[in-house]
């Protein structure tokens, strides 16, 4: 009552007279939609919650063989796992995946769909990898990973806006399963630079297409990891935590100059990449990847445990 002045009050009064002489089929249009609650919650902005970082271990180290994968990063203690699509030759039962993974206490963080190629039909490329979103929501997948094919023929301007009209169609799609879509800027691809990572993003649909980070392929590829998830912090949707390493190229069967490594094992500045997270107040999944060991002498589970020991012991990270 001490906040009604008296004009309020009788007003109310004679407003509430008046609706008690109404026929009862009337008072129906005067009921409140929803109880009455306290609003004064909402005067006050919600402030930036602190970044928060669960981690995941990538099944391409071991090639294919995804069950000894998924029995090694479990063991580990990791609690997210990546799967690649090559997943579904040994799971076509997306609920048999599924159901492994929970098992060994994993969440599937992300499946990586392959390439999407502008030379292709469009129809056909948006089919696969929508496909792919379907098995992926079937199987407990958060999120769906596409990558770009960079064309042979030499990348034009109007190669970017097909790139992102298709992969924001995908993301359309992924989105309407409840899974998001998350673009990974990559070597050898139309998102290599810095620059060409924008174009893709320009091009897209940012609602539908966000952006897998991956900071080894970022340096490798003449950008500073920190400066795009600065750039990027709204967008990012999950990480790549990698490592790379400079070679001679007669040492890369691929001639490359380039070889990725376990994590402390090259140039990434990876502590000042956690930094960057925190200061944005990234919340979300880190995914631990390497392509393939390095020393043929280690195992897949090997080197995935020198990562490890790298986020507890130089990081101060608990997997």
């Amino acid at each position: 009552m001490s906040f009604l002045s008296r004009r309020d009050f009788l007003g109310g009064l004679v407003a509430a007279g008046t609706v008690a002489a109404l026929p009862a089929a009337a008072l129906t249009a005067f009921e409140p939609l929803y109880p009455p609650m306290d609003l004064s919650y909402f005067d006050t902005p919600i402030s930036a919650a602190p970044a928060d970082l669960k981690f995941g271990y990538a099944s391409i180290t071991w090639g294919g063989n995804d069950r000894q994968a998924i029995d090694d990063i479990s063991a580990l203690g990791f609690p997210g796992i990546q799967l690649r699509s090559d997943v579904l030759k040994e799971f076509p039962n997306p609920t048999e995946l599924r159901d492994l993974l929970q098992q060994h206490h994993l969440t599937m963080v992300a499946l990586s769909s392959g390439t999407v190629s502008v030379e292709s039909p469009e129809d056909a490329e948006i089919a696969k990898h929508a496909a792919n979103a379907k098995y992926a929501h079937d199987a407990g997948s958060l999120y769906l990973q596409v990558i770009d094919a960079k064309p042979k023929r030499g990348v034009t301007a109007g190669d970017y806006k097909t790139l992102g009209r298709r992969i924001t169609e995908i993301g359309k799609r992924s989105a309407d399963l409840g899974v998001k879509l998350g673009y990974h800027n990559h070597m050898e691809s139309m998102g290599q630079s810095p620059e060409e990572v924008d174009r893709v993003l320009d091009a897209s649909d940012p609602r539908y297409v966000k952006l897998e980070l991956d900071i080894a392929h970022y340096l490798q590829g003449g950008g500073d990891p920190v400066k795009a998830i600065q750039k990027y912090r709204d967008r990012l949707l999950f990480m790549h935590i990698k490592d790379v390493e400079s070679i001679p190229k007669e040492q890369s069967s691929r001639g490359r100059d380039f070889r990725f490594v376990e994590l402390g094992h090259g140039r990434v500045d990876v502590p000042a990449t956690f930094k960057a997270l925190h200061e944005v107040g990234f919340r979300g999944w880190a995914v631990v990847e390497l392509d393939a060991v390095p020393d043929p002498s280690r195992s897949p589970k090997d080197a995935a445990l020198i990562s490890k020991n790298y986020l507890h012991d130089r990081l101060g990270f608990a997997i």
